[in-house]
């Protein structure tokens, strides 16, 4: 008997990239998480392959009660997570002064920071850091990463040793 092959690819990275797209378009079409999930599930989770469906807005491959669970913390949880995203912006920065995707992307790691425990806060760091990578200049990731670090840090103290 032939072992299962592994599957390719990085579906909860996928999720994370959908939640990210989902709360962007959410904030640009004044449409709740909980429609555009349902639209990301039917239209864009699992449609098309390659690097260019990622171009064309497509999630090849995503873990989809991951990207569900980030959606629900962000909608149930957003008044924490912008309070906690305000809290490492500089005193003239507002969080509506972000860029759009930056916003979407730090409010979705908030919300999972905020509402779960696993994974740990360095992986949660690091897959929205190589996500910012993807869509955002070299400047505004080195941006996403101080402020992941230190929501990470505020949020989960004990994970982090001194």
């Amino acid at each position: 008997m032939n072992p299962r092959p592994k599957p390719t690819g990085r579906p909860r990275t996928g999720a994370r990239v959908a939640a990210v797209q989902a709360l962007f378009q959410s904030e640009q079409t004044g449409e709740t998480a909980e429609t555009v999930a349902h639209q990301f599930i039917r239209h864009r989770i699992g449609a098309g392959a390659g690097v260019e469906a990622f171009e064309d807005g497509q999630v090849p491959l995503a873990h989809i009660p991951l990207f569900e669970a980030i959606l629900k913390a962000a909608a149930t949880r957003s008044e924490a997570a912008d309070a906690e995203i305000r809290a490492r912006l500089s005193k003239d920065w507002t969080l509506e002064r972000l860029d759009p995707v930056l916003r979407a992307l730090l409010r979705a790691a908030a919300a999972e920071l905020l509402e779960s425990r696993d994974p740990p806060a360095r992986v949660v760091i690091n897959e929205y850091l190589d996500i910012a990578r993807g869509f955002l200049d070299e400047e505004t990731s080195r941006f996403a990463n101080g402020v992941l670090d230190a929501m990470a840090h505020a949020l989960r103290p004990g994970e982090f040793g001194r």
